[in-house]
């Protein structure tokens, strides 16, 4: 192109919309465990682009379902020692409930023999003993069968009585009025004094009927918070229909879910939320003796699948959980999960009574299972035939099953 003059050279500027702010993962740091799967922490933090630059911006502005596990599994090498164990006994009673006991040992990898007890202090250990039940024992007229519990036919009489008589004055109130009467009735008081206890027992608890109506005023309790669950591929829709919350002094609503979370407190009236997932938690704060919301929820088909196929939904206050069977017709990896949703008093716990995940392969890839505590999103990572007890902060779990 030499003969041909040369254009001058142009910069034009251009301003295209701002990109959206995103989830941006550091490199994982050290493993926790030197030997076997542990965990590195990586730092998850939500930027933006802004005139050429990231800047760091608050979490809630990024998609809550797309967040990076800020703790991912890691394997330095196989560990040479682990515990063993014996056979569980037999029984403890011949009928009835009982126990049974096994001994523990530490167990070298390489020559597979017991060695001191001592190499193994560093890994968790699987519980010792257990309950068991040997079948019903032959029933003696004018004896109690071992492991029977007294049913006394008055007091089932009085709360059934009672729970007629409350559910009759406050049936316009999605209140669980029985739970609330298991808790509050007393011996020797009326169907007064339990139904005025119970109108205020609304805190704490877990509603999962598909439409129903929350009252929240009130309360006794400065912090109230309740639960709305509902079956998996529907998610729920809150107005709240008055409020007497004082924003000046503080007072203020909470909304939280898997895939949102929003305060408020002015313009709450006649306000709309959605939960876009199946589960909501609401919590009110409240600073003047009185105050509070009166709630309206409804649920309905979801308008976006946020669930894979085998994923499960618990709720409380107990289950099975069983590793979710793949699909046929799924791609292969996909991560079945089992949500567990209790009433916001309650706490949950998790057993594994067995489980076998499996060969260790080629030491790069592992089955195992992650257990996350939804209010603190910490998880922990149990592999192998390990048995474990894991305990929640919160009213929220959530477990993920690794092939």
């Amino acid at each position: 192109c030499q003969p041909v003059p040369k254009p001058e050279s142009r910069v034009e500027v251009c301003d295209l919309n701002p990109c959206p702010p995103r989830w941006k993962v550091t490199p994982a740091g050290p493993c926790s465990s030197s030997c076997g799967l542990g965990l590195a922490v990586q730092l998850v933090t939500c930027v933006q682009m802004l005139h050429g630059q990231e800047v760091l911006q608050e979490e809630h502005l990024c998609p809550v379902a797309e967040k990076p596990l800020t703790s991912v599994p890691c394997v330095i090498r196989t560990c040479s020692y682990e515990w063993s164990f014996s056979d569980w006994s037999e029984c403890s009673t011949s009928c009835g409930n009982g126990i049974q006991t096994r001994q523990d040992f530490c167990l070298s990898s390489l020559t597979h023999k017991p060695v001191n007890p001592l190499f193994c202090r560093r890994f968790p250990k699987a519980i010792v003993v257990r309950g068991c039940s040997a079948g019903p024992c032959p029933e003696h007229e004018g004896l109690l069968s071992p492991g029977a519990e007294l049913q006394p036919v008055t007091a089932a009489t009085h709360l059934t009585t009672a729970a007629a008589g409350t559910e009759h004055r406050h049936k316009d109130l999605d209140v669980p009025l029985s739970a609330g009467l298991l808790e509050q009735t007393k011996p020797g008081g009326g169907e007064e004094d339990t139904a005025k206890r119970c109108f205020l027992c609304v805190c704490g608890n877990l509603f999962l009927n598909a439409t129903g109506i929350i009252n929240m005023t009130g309360v006794e309790s400065r912090d109230c918070t309740v639960a709305i669950g509902r079956p998996l591929r529907e998610e729920i829709s809150v107005t709240i229909l008055e409020s007497s919350l004082n924003c000046s002094a503080g007072e203020v609503l909470l909304f939280s879910g898997r895939m949102m979370w929003r305060t408020g407190c002015r313009k709450l009236p006649l306000s709309l939320i959605n939960s876009r997932t199946n589960t909501l938690i609401v919590k009110q704060r409240v600073v003047l003796p009185g105050n509070g919301v009166i709630l309206q929820y409804n649920s309905r088909t979801a308008t976006k699948k946020y669930y894979q196929d085998c994923d499960q939904q618990l709720f409380g206050p107990q289950g099975e959980i069983v590793n979710p069977v793949q699909v046929p017709d799924e791609r292969q990896g996909v991560v079945c999960r089992t949500f567990i949703t209790v009433a916001p008093r309650q706490r949950i716990s998790i057993r594994a009574l067995n489980t076998d995940l499996g060969p260790e392969g080629n030491q790069t890839h592992f089955n195992y299972i992650l257990v996350r505590d939804v209010s603190t999103m910490k998880t922990v990572v149990f592999r192998g035939k390990q048995q474990f007890l894991w305990q929640s902060t919160g009213s929220q779990a959530e477990i993920e099953f690794h092939e």
